[in-house]
């Protein structure tokens, strides 16, 4: 088989020797797109970019719903042990009465909205209520919280905080130092100044 060196030569001598005698016939006229083919393609372009933001979206889910995984709810059952939660960090437990409910929802979203920068302070954040952990679960992934949900169906870690009325959860929240010294509660307090009222708590704390 010749190589593609050798080929080259021939091929430009015959497309020489054509030119020669087909000098005086008219060039051909590049076929101009049509309007529909203008159109398909630029309707592919837009398919394209909406297909890379869907993958971005997609991917961006994903990211979200392993922060929520990792964070998944915890059944305390009997035990109570503040301490053990807040061995190597401060913790901020919040309490709310009902799971996915307005209220509550407000306060685990605002807590959920300024996460970071408690994290970023060295505290945990935990939200507790006496609902089962499949409940909090489906109210976890709905709204994307990234950090740990405890179900206390018994009240025992409501009740040893003073937050147990009855069949009920006073909404709360508490503010523990590494190692489980309470530092700081708020009982009642309004949903959406839960999450503000323990940030601010904390931050005067390093002033």
């Amino acid at each position: 088989m010749a190589s593609d060196e050798s080929q080259a030569p021939r091929r430009s001598s015959r497309i020489s020797g054509q030119a020669k005698v087909e000098a005086s016939a008219p060039a051909k006229k590049t076929r101009k797109p049509s309007k529909v083919g203008t159109k398909r393609a630029a309707e592919d372009v837009d398919n394209d970019e909406k297909n890379k933001k869907a993958k971005a979206d997609e991917d961006e889910t994903v990211k979200d719903d392993d922060d929520v995984a990792e964070a998944a709810p915890i059944d305390i059952g009997e035990d109570i042990n503040t301490g053990s939660i807040a061995a190597e960090k401060g913790v901020v437990l919040f309490l709310v009465p009902k799971a996915d409910t307005p209220g509550c929802t407000t306060q685990a979203c605002g807590f959920r909205d300024i996460w970071q920068e408690f994290t970023s302070l060295d505290y945990d954040i935990y939200g507790v209520s006496a609902d089962s952990s499949t409940a909090q679960g489906k109210w976890q992934t709905k709204k994307q919280l990234p950090y740990p949900l405890i179900s206390d169906p018994k009240r025992s870690l409501i009740g040893a905080l003073g937050a147990a009325d009855g069949n009920k959860t006073k909404r709360s929240h508490f503010v523990f130092e590494k190692g489980g010294k309470l530092l700081n509660k708020k009982m009642p307090v309004k949903p959406a100044d839960s999450p503000r009222l323990a940030l601010e708590f904390i931050k005067d704390l390093s002033e």
